[in-house]
């Protein structure tokens, strides 16, 4: 009767954590969209991220629907299937999707000087396409395991994970500013890890199959490191940069309010006769 209630619910709070961590990616979107610029963005962070879920979404995919992947799975694990969930597969392939936009961003609006992919990880890039090449060769012609394959791309989404919130925290520091970088995809991320961590080992409790906390290190990996590094951009954000991004913030806005004025001032007219002017031709 129990077990039962318990898959239930797991399945809640899968739901619920793809609910959350969807969500958290609207917010810096929205930001980009409305500054009409990226500089607060790293990114480094918005190009990682963007290549990690399209291996996220590829591992969740095999995993969930891949017969030879399951196979392979339940031959290293005593005959138990693997933890991986359709709400992993639909928050992979949501993320993946709005990665594309926010990076599509970078390209679009304006950078702050110098604003760009780091030289460091336009290696570590380089370096990984022609790895995942080369691998997904191998698995075509036999040598290589499909899931071990697919282990790999999840080892770079850890990767990916942790270096694009060291870059994001770097860039913060030497701004002495996190603004640009939304607050809210912090805490929405910060509360769908907390969610991801009890759904995983929920699923543990049920099948008496704590190996499949290990035998999912993506999910595992980004539970963890989705709730160390938004504790410390919380610090950075309403702690130690509180009192300059507030400053930044209000004269950021000003400058957004002044604008006509001063448009208008140059080319010799009030603001007040701008106005008149645009009236009267509208």
């Amino acid at each position: 009767m129990l077990a039962p209630g318990l898959r239930l619910l797991s399945d809640v709070l899968g739901w619920s954590y793809f609910v959350l961590w969807s969500i958290s990616f609207y917010p810096q979107a929205f930001l980009n969209y409305q500054r009409k610029r990226v500089d607060g963005y790293s990114i480094d962070f918005a190009t990682l991220n963007t290549i990690a879920f399209g291996c996220y979404t590829i591992y969740t995919f095999n995993f969930l629907w891949n017969d030879r992947v399951r196979e392979e799975y339940r031959q290293r694990h005593e005959g138990k299937d693997n933890s991986v969930t359709p709400n992993d597969f639909a928050f992979a392939i949501h993320a993946f999707t709005l990665c594309c936009i926010t990076l599509s961003q970078t390209w679009v609006y304006p950078r702050a000087e110098g604003q760009r992919i780091s030289t460091w990880h336009r290696f570590v890039v380089s370096a990984f396409f022609t790895i995942a090449v080369i691998e997904a060769l191998s698995v075509t012609s036999g040598i290589l395991p499909t899931i071990d394959f697919l282990y790999h791309l999840s080892y770079f989404k850890l990767y990916g994970s942790t270096a694009k919130y060291v870059s994001q925290a770097y860039l913060n520091y030497t701004r002495q500013s996190t603004l640009g970088w939304s607050i809210e995809n912090v805490l929405l991320d910060f509360s769908g890890a907390i969610l991801s961590l009890f759904q995983a080992l929920l699923i543990a409790q049920i099948d008496d199959n704590w190996s499949s906390i290990t035998g999912n290190p993506a999910k595992l990996g980004l539970s963890i490191i989705s709730l160390a590094f938004p504790t410390f951009f919380m610090v950075q954000h309403f702690v130690i940069y509180r009192e300059e991004s507030s400053l930044e913030a209000r004269s950021e806005a000003k400058s957004y309010k002044d604008g006509p004025k001063l448009e208008a001032g140059r080319r010799g007219k009030s603001y007040e006769d701008t106005e008149e002017t645009a009236l009267l031709d509208g």
